[in-house]
């Protein structure tokens, strides 16, 4: 019946592990394992409504408390420590490997018949008046299942307080003593000792009798063959944890174990001394500290609230931060391949269709016509687009000044910083997907990057991030070459808390890297 029941938890726990995959609103593909790589494409593209689940980060931790056996001897205050990795399968369910040390201690404070079922006491003669104690160590490997109760939260972003309950399976290896003999090796005393009923009387017992033991615990108990015993166990609990930071939590948790065995305290129940089954249980109440670990990785992802990517999305359009539209543009000439009549050679000018313009209409596009304007009587043409007959006087036009870069870019935006950081905000890249836009549009054109003030150090390094903050967004971000981007910072003239773009001046060169003038105080 047990084997049946055991057989029975281990399919809800199977059950638990299936059920508890589950999706993440991630879009940082830095985070996404290569596994999972397809399908973040395909979300990205539109083609499939749910994003790729992330890597996230190892929990270990380590932890302190106290460790008492619940069975036939009364317990003493006990201690143990333990430790553990702990790893999510999805937002609700995790599981966790468990090492657990733990010494207890019992003290009766009733007397009892000595008996001959427990051979720890064979010292003394049967009927004798014994009081039974035992000192155990245990060591627990555990395997839990953790479900977690308040990540997932409609009307909070998230949480600092993380609820859960676990259970799961394990094995524990003890071994357990007894104080049956004194330092001399001979019985102990024990008809000195008296016995009450009230709790004064038996704060005195007890207070007799750790008087009279020598706490040696000598004598191997019953069962125990100059060897540790082993039992399979069944656990359940539950804790929470405090988040101190995105890495540092503190946990207190109570775990509770079942065993199959009736000697980790050395001693059968009996009753009218008559044998009769009774398993132990012991309970180990706990403080720990937990850190994540992990490159590259989110938090584990029972921090996370699922809900923060839906309820994003759901809001976007309402206060109107749409995405930037994406349509195909395969010979980025600008015309969208569903009207493109042509797939135009790069740097040729072109019409609404996208057809390469031919303003002389001689058949020879004008990205390539040496010859911009032929008269019709001077056509055909040369492979060049030049006519066959000299030009008249006043046929070939005067052509205006190619634009410049400042032309073709037009006023860019400058960014601004909250006071003291580097950090862009929704607003900032908003405005930077449209300066990438434009680049991309123009690729024969710089931009120069400005920031301002350098008075001090804090000043000179706070400017350098700013400038570094746009760049690389420019480049990691947007795929803007960072050869097309002039670094300047510390330049007098300007707002502090602004970083001016420019296009750059026609033959107007720079350098696009500059080292960080006071590295020690970078800000993450």
């Amino acid at each position: 019946m047990k084997m049946k029941k055991q057989i029975a938890l281990l399919g809800i726990f199977c059950l638990l592990v299936i059920s508890s995959f589950a999706q993440i609103d991630v879009k940082d593909s830095s985070v996404i394992a290569s596994k999972n790589l397809p399908q973040f494409t395909q979300f990205m593209n539109g083609v499939y409504n749910y994003p790729a689940k992330p890597r996230d980060q190892f929990e270990v931790g380590v932890k302190l408390g106290y460790f008492n056996v619940n069975g036939d001897v009364a317990s003493l205050p006990s201690f143990g420590f333990g430790a553990h990795i702990r790893k999510s399968l999805g937002y609700v369910f995790s599981i966790r490997a468990n090492y657990t040390y733990g010494i207890a201690k019992g003290l009766d404070w009733k007397n009892k018949f000595r008996n001959t079922s427990n051979p720890a006491w064979t010292a003394y003669p049967v009927g004798y008046n014994i009081f039974h104690n035992y000192k155990s160590q245990f060591s627990d490997f555990s395997v839990d299942g953790i479900i977690s109760l308040n990540n997932i939260q409609f009307h909070k972003q998230s949480s600092k307080f993380n609820a859960y309950i676990f259970g799961g399976f394990g094995i524990t290896y003890y071994s357990t003593n007894v104080d049956a003999l004194n330092a001399s090796g001979t019985t102990y005393n024990f008809s000195s000792i008296t016995t009450g009923n009230d709790y004064d009387k038996r704060k005195d017992t007890r207070k007799a009798l750790k008087n009279l033991l020598d706490g040696n615990y000598e004598t191997l108990a019953e069962g125990h063959k100059d060897r540790s015993s082993m039992t399979p166990t069944i656990h359940v609990g539950a804790g929470f944890a405090y988040k101190i930071n995105n890495k540092i939590n503190l946990a207190v948790e109570n775990k509770f174990t079942t065993t199959n065995d009736d000697l980790l305290d050395g001693q059968r129940w009996y009753t009218s001394n008559i044998l009769t089954a009774e398993f132990d249980t012991y309970n180990f109440l706990s403080v720990g500290l937990n850190i994540n670990l992990g490159a590259k990785s989110v938090e584990p992802l029972w921090w996370i609230n699922p809900l923060d990517y839906a309820y994003g999305e759901i809001r976007n359009p309402r206060l109107m931060r749409l995405p930037k539209p994406t349509l195909p543009d395969s010979d980025g000439d600008g015309v969208t391949d569903q009207f493109d009549l042509e797939q135009t050679p790069q740097g040729c000018p072109v019409d609404s269709h996208g057809v390469s313009k031919d303003t002389d209409g001689d058949g020879v596009p004008d990205c390539k016509d040496k010859e911009l304007i032929t008269p019709t009587y001077c056509q055909p043409v040369d492979a060049d687009g030049v006519g066959k007959c000299p030009c008249i006087e006043g046929c070939a036009p005067v052509l205006p000044p190619p634009p410049t870069c400042g032309q073709l870019l037009g006023a860019l935006p400058n960014v601004m910083f909250a006071k003291n950081s580097s950090k862009l905000t929704e607003d900032a890249t908003r405005l930077l997907a449209v300066v990438a836009d434009r680049m991309r549009n123009n690729p024969n054109c710089k931009v120069v990057i400005i920031g301002y003030c350098a008075g001090n150090k804090h000043e000179q390094q706070r400017s350098w991030d700013r400038v570094e903050s746009i760049t690389g967004y420019l480049v990691e971000k947007e795929g803007v070459s960072r050869d097309r981007i002039i670094f300047k910072y510390g330049e007098e003239g300007g707002d502090c808390d602004t970083v001016d773009i420019r296009s750059a001046n026609d033959g107007e060169e720079g350098v696009n890297a500059v080292p960080a003038p006071h590295p020690n105080l970078r800000k993450n």
